[in-house]
């Protein structure tokens, strides 16, 4: 088998796993104008973004040589469970020869998931299987730990792509050498003493001016489809933080006995939203909140465009950001979305969460 997989975030994660289990991986090209063409090309009119993106990317890693697909499912009323079946549906029908491995939520489909286990191992024991899905899990921790640094520190850094550049060359490294859990530590280590090292000038306290971005897990972890939105925040000075990253959409799917707590994310919720109905939703509120709490001074809403669960996010949205007394701006996110639409909107909303925060500090 030549294996791909969809591009989200550091898909570097995917790769290596694959690669300890000693299986020959194509790597998904990172999504560009023709990724997206090549998905609105071939799907519904109205499917969610993601879905045309994520089809996009499939075709170019076909093109590229793959014949088998690691993805995942789900369940409940997101259409995100329903991806893989009219994916494969739809690239068979292009005449691709193509398989599917789908891993579906473990806990309602226990013996499912097991035999996909069975399917990726390949001739690999079960206690190395467990060794490499470890060392592939602290990697997502150590990049996403440098990510979030980054998106902090990178408001503030004195040559711009400073930051860019040295997380590159970390994700470059992490790549060619992690191959045990020792090595994604140093690694880690050798990041943060790279980080530490780039001169930054931070503004007194008061100054800051701190943004939580909130969304479809999607459109929040993968930059190349959000215009980067993150990077521009930082441009305009503003530090940022995301409720979602690889690690934290990998710990969900743990064991409940081992995956932390989000029971107070979850409770804070509650106010605005008694049941969740399939995505991010409750999450979404719950970090609205909790931001707040944490002393932010701005919400960025993503959702991809016809996203069911987080349209009825933004409708709540109005009423969060009177009871929060905080600005929150929503951008949907679809293939007529631009980088300069989006910059001129994110500039407006930073200027507003500025005097939004003047006028508090009286």
């Amino acid at each position: 088998m030549k294996l791909t997989f969809p591009y989200m975030g550091s898909t570097i994660i995917y790769q290596k796993l694959l690669q300890l289990l000693d299986h020959e991986v194509i790597m998904p090209p990172r999504p560009t104008q023709r990724t997206i063409n090549l998905g609105v090309k071939y799907s519904p009119e109205f499917a969610c973004f993601p879905y045309k993106v994520l089809l996009g990317s499939y075709i170019e890693s076909l093109e590229l040589g793959a014949d088998t697909i690691i993805t995942s499912g789900g369940h409940g009323p997101c259409r995100a469970g329903l991806y893989s079946e009219i994916h494969l549906k739809t690239l068979r029908n292009l005449g691709y020869h193509v398989d599917m491995i789908v891993f579906d939520d473990i806990y309602h489909y226990p013996k499912l998931f097991l035999e996909r286990l069975r399917m990726i191992k390949n001739h690999k024991s079960f206690l190395q299987l467990i060794r490499a899905i470890y060392t592939s899990y602290q990697l997502a921790h150590a990049i996403d730990s440098l990510q979030k640094f980054m998106e902090i520190k990178q408001a503030y850094e004195l040559e711009q792509g400073a930051f860019a550049k040295a997380f590159e060359i970390m994700r470059q490294k992490f790549a060619k050498a992690a191959n045990t859990v020792k090595d994604v530590q140093c690694l880690q280590r050798e990041g943060e003493m790279l980080f530490s090292s780039i001169p930054v000038h931070e503004p007194p306290e008061s100054q800051k001016v701190r943004i939580g971005i909130v969304g479809e897990i999607y459109v929040v972890i993968e930059s190349s489809i959000n215009t980067g939105i993150a990077a521009l925040l930082n441009k305009l000075g503003c530090e940022v933080t995301r409720s979602l990253y690889v690690s934290e959409w990998v710990d969900h799917a743990l064991p409940r006995f081992i995956k932390k707590s989000d029971t107070a994310i979850i409770k804070n919720s509650k106010k605005y939203m008694e049941m969740g109905i399939g995505g991010h939703e409750i999450h979404n509120i719950g970090h609205m909140i909790h931001y707040k709490e944490q002393g932010f001074d701005g919400i960025v809403h993503l959702m991809p465009f016809a996203c069911l669960p987080e349209l009825i996010t933004q409708s709540l949205i109005p009423k969060i950001s009177i009871d929060l007394d905080m600005p929150i701006l929503t951008l949907a996110i679809d293939e007529q979305s631009g980088a300069a639409n989006t910059l001129t909107r994110l500039e407006a909303f930073v200027d507003l969460v500025r005097n939004h925060k003047l006028q508090k500090a009286g």
